[in-house]
């Protein structure tokens, strides 16, 4: 009796998440995830306190905001497939305690140097979690369609973490110092640590062949240039800096020799025939199309708002919520979507609506329009995450079980590749229209001039040294051309938005349900019940 018994508990832990704590299990895995949501934008508006402070130079200020957002998307491979290897709930457990100890570092923090560290710690905690929390939510929910609600809520509670990230700073930073941004993790951590040991199920992948360490490095490292030269991109670095240029090019020398090396591998890290099923490939590249409209469309947005319409950062931060709550709509309603009009459907529609939105969004000018932006930002936000949602269940359900954190780490990784192409590439189109706006301005010097086209903020500040009627050219010629620049990035990303849709028709026409395993179709108490019979 006694081994049976012994047998059945083994067995209901091995499909925890079929009963009725799958549903707690979400909850848990949503929690984490708000918290690295929330963390990857929470210093945003933190950082005119922190400069005030520390007093970093340019390049220490620039690590601190880019620290975390590039550790983070070049360890997720590796954090992801080793979760596959040694345990999902291990690593997202390792993954809690070091956030929380970064986190109290980070807050205080005495200088540049500390921080820094500390926000790459951030990062390697947030590696941890991202894969972990996907690819357990992949183990607990063996139904698709169960699977789908989950991946709807996760989803949600992204967006959540987004928007509330700024205004969570905006009013910590209103009562307390800096450092409380970084505080607030800490509570949540101590909580998530002894839950998540109780109730999230451990599940590893396979297990066959060793861990390629070598293949893990070689991923991480070509990911951290690959990301570092496309985020100097964005940030207005010359395409021929050799700041650019080295990070860039080394770094996709050794993503394509991490790709050469999991072929010739009997065991590889990444199975890369994943990519041969059309629905996986099809998936990150819709992925990738729409967080390089929505990153870049963020960025100019918020410039707008605040340069353009004079807003202050609480106040463009509420201009930007009904983009989150009808994101958040989405995530909600994609269950039932999916269900009804299939992946292929659901995704196009969702590009082709963030297109149209984007281009009803071309009617924004000098003026506040609140009505017009309202109703864009709700049409952008719905159909941006229909697409998302689409995307990543579609990309979860091709992976094999035991290869979950492989793909998701693979799902995270071109989410953050498309948010720095998206704000490298849309950034540049939106210079190359603004710039020529500026040259021949009357009674403007040519110095002015071109000091004034590196940023609408540089260009405010040019005209106010100026002074005059040769100032209030300046600004006013400036306003005008970023409007422009506006509308014509608006117009390319719209082109990008209906490539996505066209690339989507790859996509599976309808949601096909596999059939749960018998081991997890198994409720809990069912096993108990089996257990006496057999005793």
């Amino acid at each position: 009796m006694s081994g049976t018994t012994t047998a059945a508990v083994g067995l209901r832990r091995r499909a925890a998440g079929a009963g009725a704590n799958r549903w707690v299990v979400l909850v848990v895995l949503c929690v984490s995830l708000l918290l690295v949501a929330v963390d990857a934008t929470v210093l945003h508006v933190a950082v005119p306190a922190v400069t005030e402070d520390l007093r970093p130079g340019g390049i220490e200020l620039l690590w601190i905001v880019d620290a975390y957002p590039l550790v983070c998307a070049s360890l997720l491979i590796l954090f992801g497939t080793l979760g596959d290897r040694v345990g999902r709930r291990r690593v997202l457990l390792l993954g809690y305690a070091l956030f929380g100890v970064a986190s109290g570092m980070a807050a205080l923090a005495d200088n540049a140097q500390v921080l820094i560290v500390a926000r790459a710690l951030l990062g390697v905690g947030g590696a941890m979690i991202m894969p972990a929390t996907l690819s357990i939510l992949r183990q607990v929910f063996p139904d698709r369609r169960e699977r789908a609600l989950a991946i709807g809520i996760w989803s949600a509670v992204a967006a959540v973490g987004a928007a509330v990230g700024p205004l969570l700073g905006g009013f910590l930073l209103e009562h307390f110092w800096w450092g409380s941004v970084f505080l607030v993790n800490i509570p949540l951590m101590l909580v998530s640590l002894p839950v998540g040991r109780l109730l999230l199920p451990e599940s590893k992948g396979d297990g066959n062949g060793p861990w390629d360490v070598i293949g893990a490095l070689m991923a991480a490292a070509g990911l951290f240039g690959a990301v570092l030269g496309v985020k100097r991109l964005g940030g207005g670095e010359p395409v021929g800096s050799l700041f650019t240029v080295v990070p860039l090019v080394a770094g996709t020398a050794l993503l394509v020799a991490f790709v050469r090396r999991q072929r010739r591998r009997t065991h590889p890290l990444v199975d890369l025939r994943m990519f041969a099923r059309p629905a996986f490939s099809t998936s990150v590249g819709c992925i990738v199309l729409a967080m390089l409209a929505l990153v870049g469309l963020e960025l100019i947005a918020a410039q707008y708002l605040q340069l353009v319409l004079g807003l202050s950062p609480l106040q463009t931060g509420l201009r930007l919520l009904p983009l989150t709550f009808a994101a958040m709509a989405a995530g909600l309603a994609g269950a039932r979507m999916l269900r009804r009009f299939g992946p292929r459907r659901m995704v196009c529609f969702g590009f082709c609506l963030t297109a149209a939105a984007v281009v009803l969004l071309t009617a924004l000018g000098r003026a506040d329009n609140c009505g017009l932006m309202v109703s864009g930002f709700v049409l952008l936000g719905f159909g941006l995450e229909t697409t998302l949602f689409g995307a990543y269940e579609s990309m979860l359900s091709e992976a094999p079980q035991e290869q979950a954190g492989g793909a998701a780490a693979i799902g995270e990784t071109s989410y953050q590749l498309g948010a720095g192409i998206g704000i490298a590439l849309l950034g540049s189109v939106m210079n190359a229209a603004y710039t020529p706006g500026l040259a021949g301005v009357p009674g403007v010097p040519a110095s002015a001039s071109a000091a004034a086209g590196h940023s609408l903020g540089e260009a405010y500040e040019v005209a106010a040294q100026l002074g005059g009627p040769a100032g209030a050219a300046l600004r006013h010629a400036a306003r005008d051309s970023f409007v422009y620049g506006l509308h014509v990035t608006l117009l390319v990303s719209a082109a990008l938005l209906l490539l996505g849709a066209v690339m989507a028709l790859r996509l599976p026409r309808t949601m096909q349900c596999e059939v749960p395993s018998a081991e997890a179709e198994i409720p809990a108490q069912r096993e108990v019940t089996q257990s006496r019979v057999s005793a």
